[in-house]
């Protein structure tokens, strides 16, 4: 297991002085907040001014005394993580502000003899969106293809009605209407399904869901079509491209992409609970070959570096690729979807993605405004208890939005 908490500070005369001034701010809010919140005309408490204050505590805790709030942070997260088997699959945490780490955790096995760490590589399952998106992004940014291109003008074996009303554009967006692949798998189908297969699956399919562009829809298909397209466009295997333009320029120096019988780096294998509880293997499934709509596999520390580069447009101004990419989802007003992130419209603006497959659990949020980061990796499917109790410890903390954010992975079922 692996901490890198920040130091708990020693209380000082210095520090025992910025206690007492704090809780005397403390109690000088207290009451403000009463009499702020009782309307002199029908003393019923204004609820509305009480959650802006208490907001505003919380705010001041975390910047006029950060210390204290992150030592008590750290302490329940530690707790939390105590609470954990460490012989069974687990699961592998960062937080981090301005690239810096706040706190990181890592509890759990990645194989029978290999426990998990920072360095532990996951399978990203649907995380995998971001570089698939990226990757598109890249090429249209070299002038390779638009994201107005009807995807036919790169996959001709799609029937016309399909081929030439779909841009890629839809296929970023979850908004095409293209069937989904795993429906048409035969149910006697025991090889894996690769990106290649899921374009001849398609092939004979010559009807949407609904007119493109029209309705979300959330689609693996989508992007397993736009792996192809990147090979065509990039005349590169996805891997390649991936690692030549994503992993190499970043230093992500043990991020992969599955391929059979390819070695990973420190892989943390997935696992699943039988109808039992017991836990069982279940790293692999017929579906878990395809690449562009779940193939790569990172950890902690190069999935860190990734982030940070979202973060400092070195790649591209990926706040303008959303901007001018993102889709509304219809049943959840103000939020939207763009290229591998759900976007929540609050304030602070949340950017949310899970990834679940039969062994693993991934979810990562990022908080562009204020610069925060939060991901959570697990090798143990349907594993997402841990994550939820994590977003109420934080939220208890005054990181608000987040749980609204979490709960867009139902659009992903």
């Amino acid at each position: 297991m692996e901490l890198i908490p920040l130091k708990t500070p020693q209380k000082t005369p210095e520090l025992k002085e910025k206690c007492t001034n704090w809780q005397i701010l403390k109690s000088r809010l207290g009451l403000f907040i009463l009499k702020s919140t009782l309307s002199s005309h029908t003393n019923k408490i204004n609820l509305t001014n009480m959650r802006r204050l208490i907001t505003l505590l919380l705010f001041l805790l975390w910047t006029t005394h950060p210390a204290l709030a992150q030592s008590q942070l750290i302490n329940r997260l530690d707790s939390f993580f105590h609470t954990l088997p460490s012989n069974q699959p687990g699961i592998a945490l960062s937080i981090q502000k301005h690239g810096e780490v706040l706190y990181q955790n890592c509890t759990g096995i990645a194989d029978p003899n290999t426990s998990l760490d920072s360095s532990s590589n996951f399978r990203m399952a649907s995380v995998t969106k971001q570089f698939t998106a990226m990757a598109i992004l890249l090429l249209e940014k070299d002038n390779r293809l638009t994201l107005d291109d009807p995807i036919g003008r790169w996959l001709p074996e799609l029937p016309a009605n399909v081929g030439n009303r779909v841009l890629i554009r839809h296929l970023l967006t979850h908004s095409s209407g293209v069937e989904d692949y795993e429906s048409l798998i035969p149910d006697t189908q025991t090889t894996q399904v690769l990106d290649a297969d899921v374009l001849q699956l398609l092939s004979r399919r010559d009807t949407t869901y609904f007119s493109p562009g029209t309705r979300f829809r959330y689609s693996n298909s989508g992007f397993c079509l736009l792996a192809i397209i990147i090979e065509r466009a990039s005349h590169q295997s996805y891997a390649g491209f991936i690692k030549d333009h994503i992993f190499l320029p970043l230093h992500m120096d043990h991020s992969t992409v599955y391929e059979k019988g390819q070695p990973i780096f420190h892989r943390a294998m997935g696992y699943a609970k039988d109808s039992a509880g017991n836990t069982i293997p279940s790293d692999q499934s017929v579906t878990s070959a395809t690449k562009g709509d779940g193939g790569v596999y990172t950890s902690l520390v190069d999935y860190r570096k990734w982030l940070r580069a979202l973060q400092e447009n070195r790649l591209l101004n990926l706040s303008a690729a959303l901007k001018r990419l993102r889709f509304p989802i219809g049943s959840t007003p103000d939020n939207y979807y763009a290229a591998g992130w759900f976007i929540s419209s609050q304030s602070p603006v949340i950017l949310f993605h899970s990834g679940s497959t039969c062994g693993f659990t991934n979810y990562v949020i990022q908080i562009p405004g204020d610069d925060w980061s939060i991901f959570c990796f697990s090798n143990l499917a349907d594993n997402g208890a841990p994550f939820r109790r994590i977003v109420r410890l934080l939220e208890d903390e005054g990181m608000t939005g987040l749980s609204t954010a979490v709960g867009l992975q139902n659009l992903t079922r």
